[in-house]
């Protein structure tokens, strides 16, 4: 037994099952955020309850089903809770998704759960003509088509579920018409505006606006009035074309209600699709999800700005802290003496990697974005004064920040693949006639190309997943414009930026409707697994290439 011991396999066992659940782990986390992610792209079944008293003011409930938690019986009784004297000792109620939020009446109206117990339940069946409406900016509504409306006219059609599916995509398209032309072509007039008054601004402090200059400006404006004007005009055009519809609801208390066509994202008849429509509807989901902006305060829609700003700043910061890194360590190792500079270096450097993440955010606070970022508007910006243009937080001090914050992890392991590559190596260089910079830059950092990508994969996976300096330095809940437009330079660094883990952090503690953000909580979890897991998978086979590549020189 001891001599089993002392070879070594029980160590080899240990680990490899240390292994294995860390694999079983990651499966188990990513099959448990896909599995409640889900729920916000699968059109789900919606029932029609019958209730033996009425909740609410309503005998009738239609909703989805979300889930059916069991309660002792004297936890219910002791939060006020009705019960029948001989209900049992554990009573199962039904957790039901009625949405419909904003539209009923009453103190319940921005409640989109209610509670029911399942013994109060007289019936449920799932109907094929209830509709699902996805509105814009209040949630989900439940109901049935009862008519349209077009110009305020009973709109007469062979089939109205038909033209109303026809005419959603319709009016989506003339709002994304409309959002092109508020968000891009009158942002880059605003933006000439802009860069008219500050040039005036800026002539003026200079002593140079002539009256020469004052008539260019005056005619440059009037010509971006114009183009304004224009805009206006094409933009009320389009929302008055998307104001002329509007569908009629009835819900499941009868009552009628009116929902301009304008405020429908997307509508779908759950009950009655079959598998594949089903799956279909799921992918187009899906797809909407990583490719739409957020809707209803971050509790609907898409994450793309989110998913944009993370992967823009991670390959920002990447590109930062890979050479200051790298440059940092080849001084150390090739360069620098071994005396007690160098040693006090080291230590420092093992030190900051365990600085707490907050810490790092308030240094780029104070230091990247007032000092630095408010020397550069008094350096470069005066015109634009006191309004900051790099004296704010932005994406630049962000992925400095995490620059800054995941700097010790690449020296540490750059140099560590610099002390494993032989020492032959390099006298056979010095001894061909090669210099050391030569030797360097040929020999010794192609071989150490393998460390420095370990380092950029540990850097990687923790900038992805900071959240709280980030707060600090650049994040923000909703931007108006992504940091890359149309509009010169194309890539604004000074810009705030949307971050999934802060995304995620908003949507779980912050939101007004916690409950139906759940899922979409899960699925954004899940994306940013998948992208730190798949930039680490890229950046491994890599490096596993160029380790085979130099497997031949024994390192």
């Amino acid at each position: 037994m001891i001599g089993w011991r002392r070879t070594g396999t029980p160590w080899i066992w240990l680990t490899a099952a240390a292994v294995a659940v860390s694999v079983l782990a990651l499966a188990g986390i990513i099959l448990l955020l896909a599995g409640q992610g889900v729920r916000s792209f699968w059109p789900a079944t919606v029932y029609q309850f019958t209730l033996r008293a009425p909740l609410a003011g309503q005998s009738q409930l239609l909703g989805e089903l979300y889930a059916r938690p069991t309660v002792p019986r004297q936890q219910l009784r002791e939060a006020g809770v009705p019960l029948p004297p001989d209900a049992p000792a554990n009573v199962t109620r039904l957790l039901i998704k009625v949405a419909n939020r904003d539209l009923n009446a009453g103190p319940d109206s921005a409640r989109e759960f209610m509670l029911v117990a399942e013994n109060d339940v007289l019936a449920r069946r799932a109907p094929p003509e209830v509709l699902v409406i996805d509105r814009e900016e209040s949630g989900l509504v439940y109901g049935t088509l009862a008519g349209m409306l077009e110009n305020g006219q009973p709109l007469v059609a062979r089939n109205l579920a038909a033209e109303l599916l026809r005419r959603i995509p319709e009016n989506r398209a003339l709002a994304e018409r409309a959002r092109h032309v508020q968000h891009h072509a009158l942002a880059r007039v605003n933006h000439r505006f802009e860069v008219l008054r500050l040039e005036e601004r800026q002539l003026a402090m200079t002593g140079r606006l002539t009256p020469q200059a004052v008539s260019r400006l005056h005619a440059e404006r009037i010509e971006v009035e114009y183009q304004f004007n224009r805009l206006t005009t094409e933009l009320e055009s389009i929302n008055q074309d998307r104001q002329r519809d509007a569908l009629l609801l009835r819900d499941a208390a009868g009552k009628i209600h009116t929902l301009p066509l304008n405020e429908v994202h997307n509508a779908w008849y759950p009950n009655a699709m079959s598998l594949p429509q089903k799956l279909m509807h799921t992918l187009r989901a899906g797809w909407a999800f990583l490719s739409e902006n957020p809707r209803a305060s971050n509790t609907a829609g898409g994450i793309f700005p989110a998913l944009f700003g993370t992967v823009l700043m991670v390959v920002l910061m990447s590109v930062m802290v890979m050479p200051l890194g790298v440059i940092a360590a080849v001084y150390l190792h090739e360069y620098a003496g071994r005396h007690w500079l160098t040693r006090l270096l080291r230590i420092a450097v093992v030190n900051l990697a365990g600085v707490p993440s907050i810490v790092y955010g308030v240094f780029g606070l104070g230091f990247f974005v007032y000092v630095i970022g408010g020397t550069l508007d008094q350096l470069l910006f005066p015109q634009a004064l006191p309004d900051p243009t790099f004296g704010t937080p932005g994406v630049l001090w962000a992925a400095l920040t995490l620059a800054l914050l995941t700097l010790p992890v690449v020296i540490v392991a750059t140099e560590e693949g610099l002390s494993r590559i032989p020492v032959a190596l390099r006298q056979g260089s010095l001894a061909l006639g090669a210099t050391q910079a030569q030797t360097l830059w040929r020999i010794v950092l192609p071989m150490a190309v393998p460390a420095m990508l370990t380092g950029m994969i540990l850097a990687i996976a923790r900038a992805a997943g900071e959240t709280a300096p980030l707060m600090l330095v650049g994040v923000v809940k909703s931007v108006p414009a992504l940091p890359v437009d149309s509009i010169f330079p194309y890539l604004h660094l000074d810009r705030k930026f949307m971050h999934l883990g802060f995304q995620i952090y908003d949507m779980a503690l912050q939101s007004p409707n916690v409950e139906a953000a759940q899922p979409l909580v899960y699925a954004t979890a899940l994306l940013l697994v998948v992208m730190v897991v798949g930039l680490n998978l890229a950046a491994m086979g890599l490096r596993h290439s160029l380790r085979e590549k130099f497997r031949s020189l024994g390192v």
